[in-house]
């Protein structure tokens, strides 16, 4: 009798809280909203980091390019009294570089927002070329002085 009684009161118990568990359509459909309101919250937290990001890179890259043009000046200045020939060279070392620069403002104005993935590629690729870029303005300005 008492395995009996330990029997139906443990099916009671599981029947209890299986029942307390369970919840009504309407409180799914609400679950289910509030789950999708977070998640658009998140999308446009996303989108609007992903926009800042853009914009703070470019202004970087601007300050880069100003840079770039301000060795370019200085430049310019340590090399007027250079001799024709070697003054020449140097301004056509100049143009290629600046070149390489209008051409990296160029591609970046022209990158089209299209996806977080798309932006981390473009801006590693275009990390690296700026990088590139700096390294031979510094290597153009620093063989000038030996």
């Amino acid at each position: 009798m008492k395995k009996i009684n330990y029997l139906i009161a443990l099916a009671i118990i599981s029947i209890a809280s299986m029942l307390n568990g369970c919840s009504s359509p309407s409180e799914k459909v609400e679950d289910a909203q509030e789950k999708a309101d977070k998640a658009n919250l998140n999308l446009d937290q996303a989108k609007e980091d992903y926009i800042v990001d853009v914009d703070n890179y470019r202004k970087e890259t601007a300050d880069k390019i100003a840079g770039n043009e301000k060795l370019e000046a200085d430049f310019n200045a340590r090399i007027a009294n250079d001799k024709a020939d070697a003054r020449e060279d140097y301004k056509k070392k100049i143009a290629a570089l600046d070149q390489k620069d209008t051409d990296m403002k160029k591609r970046l104005a022209e990158y089209k927002m299209e996806g977080k993935d798309k932006w981390i590629a473009f801006k590693a690729g275009f990390n690296k070329d700026m990088d590139a870029l700096g390294q031979d303005w510094k290597n153009l300005t620093n063989n000038k002085d030996k």
